[in-house]
């Protein structure tokens, strides 16, 4: 796990803490290597956009090419986000505690981590954000060489609309985004439309790009963005 901790935070308590999950082929440096997740958050904190947040970035779990954030037999990939990577965060960060603020980002595969995870342990987190997400675990086939049986995950974690649909009554505030150019573009646009359908509010953008780290790393601010109104009720 990569953690910032930006000097703005380092004294205070109570810090919100956001989680961002990345994409296939990638790890924990992600991020911060490609999408400098750190200097944006640094930028927005200086020009109070936002307030002090830490940023922690987990590793997915390292199995294959994507574990698409789904638990397998022998490895808890749910609890080791949900529970872990917070507990692990605050042993190193004092402004962070059990009563930090605790948001979940991410993009692509790390989008449906987010999304889904978020939805499914929707007590843990005040409020989700996605760019360019993957919505259904079928769509995985387009991105990685493993066998999609191979990952033995329950079914009815599939699929990030099914997940909600189970869990709306305690689904936090979350906002997704797409890239005009983004071959996942259909998938986030039939999202969209299926939880207009259901009644399930949330936000969704459009924007020009496609599905590359230019475009999450300037739309991360959205993210962080969103997550300072929740904080700002």
């Amino acid at each position: 796990m990569t953690l910032f901790v930006p000097a703005e935070a380092a004294a205070a308590k109570d810090v919100p803490l956001v989680t961002l999950l990345h994409g296939v082929y990638g790890s924990h440096w992600a991020w911060s290597v490609k999408g400098g997740a750190h200097r944006t958050l640094q930028r927005l904190i200086k020009q109070r956009q936002v307030p002090p947040m830490v940023l922690a970035m987990p590793s997915d779990g390292l199995w294959g090419d994507g574990t698409a954030y789904l638990s397998q037999p022998e490895r808890d990939v749910e609890k080791w986000i949900v529970e872990e990577v917070p507990a692990a965060a605050r042993t190193v960060a004092t402004c962070l505690s059990p009563a930090s603020p605790s948001f979940l980002g991410g993009l692509s595969m790390g989008g449906f981590g987010a999304l889904r995870l978020g939805a499914k342990y929707g007590a843990h987190y005040r409020g989700l954000s996605a760019h360019s997400a993957i919505t259904h675990f079928e769509q995985m086939k387009t991105y990685v060489e493993e066998d999609l049986a191979a990952y033995q995950a329950s079914p009815q974690d599939y699929g990030v609309l099914e997940t909600m649909l189970r869990h709306r009554a305690g689904l936090p505030p979350f906002r997704f985004d797409c890239g005009v150019d983004d071959p996942l573009l259909k998938h986030n646009r039939r999202l969209h439309q299926e939880l207009e359908a259901h009644g399930i509010a949330h936000r969704y953008d459009e924007f020009s790009g496609g599905h590359d780290w230019t475009y999450w790393e300037k739309h991360l601010e959205d993210s962080l963005r969103f997550f300072a109104k929740i904080l700002n009720g």
